[in-house]
C-alpha cells in the first residue's frame, strides 16, 4: 500500500531550461550562453549554490568577480529564475492524490533563488506537505544525504512511498533506499504506473 508520493520538480512538475538560464545570465555578464555555461555549470559553481554551500550573495559576488563587473542581485535572480513553465497536466494528478489523503513530498535539486521564484509565481507546490530541497539538505541527488532527508519526510516505511523523477540514476538510487520508484516520462505514463499499484488520482 502506498502512503506517500515523492515528486521531483524539474521536468516533472515544471519544465525548465538551463540553456535559457545561461543565455539570460550571459546578457548580464556580457557573455554568450556557452561561455556562461562554462562559467556556471561546467565549473561547478551552480552546483555549489544548489547544495546550499554558498548563499545568493556569495554566488552573485563570485560571478561578479569572474566576469569583472558588478552584477545586480535582483537582476540575477530574474535572469536565473525566469526559466520555468509548469506542466499543467500534472496539477490534477497532484491535487487528486492530495484529496485522496496521500502525503506529498517534493524531492528536488534546486537553489533558493529558483525555489522562492516558483513559490511566488506558481501554485503547483501548494498541495505538498513537505519539501526536501538540495540547498537545505546540503546535498544533491544522487548523494545519500538528500535521500536520507526524504526518508525522514515520508512518515511511512520506504516501501510505502512511491517516487518519480525524470533522471533514471536518481530513480535507481531511490530504489536502493527502498522506495517504489519509476522514471517519469510524462503524465500519462505516470498514471499507468499508478494504476498498476491501485491508485487513480483522477477518480475516473
Amino acid at each position: 500500500m502506498i502512503r506517500t508520493f515523492l515528486f521531483d520538480m524539474g521536468n516533472v512538475l515544471t519544465r525548465f531550461s538551463h540553456d535559457t538560464m545561461c543565455d539570460q545570465i550571459g546578457e548580464l555578464c556580457g557573455l554568450d550562453g556557452d561561455a556562461t555555461r562554462r562559467l556556471l555549470i561546467d565549473s561547478g559553481l551552480q552546483w555549489e549554490f544548489e547544495r546550499g554551500r554558498i548563499s545568493e550573495q556569495v554566488f552573485r559576488d563570485q560571478l561578479s568577480a569572474l566576469v569583472g563587473r558588478e552584477i545586480d542581485l535582483d537582476q540575477l535572480r530574474l535572469a536565473s529564475s525566469d526559466i520555468f513553465d509548469p506542466i499543467h497536466e500534472m496539477k490534477p494528478i497532484v491535487q487528486g492524490l492530495k484529496e485522496q489523503g496521500y502525503r506529498l513530498v517534493l524531492l528536488s535539486n534546486t537553489t533558493i533563488s529558483h525555489f522562492d521564484w516558483i513559490k511566488s509565481k506558481f501554485d503547483f507546490l501548494v498541495p505538498f506537505d513537505h519539501c526536501v530541497v538540495s540547498y537545505e539538505a546540503g546535498a544533491m541527488k544522487p548523494d545519500p544525504p538528500i535521500y536520507e532527508a526524504a526518508l525522514r519526510a515520508i512518515h511511512c516505511e520506504p516501501g510505502e512511498a512511491f517516487y518519480t523523477d525524470d533522471i533514471p540514476e536518481y530513480v535507481e538510487k531511490g530504489r536502493e533506499y527502498g522506495f517504489q520508484a519509476e522514471v517519469f516520462t510524462g503524465p500519462e505514463d505516470l498514471l499507468r504506473h499508478l494504476a498498476v499499484r491501485g491508485v487513480n488520482p483522477l477518480g475516473e
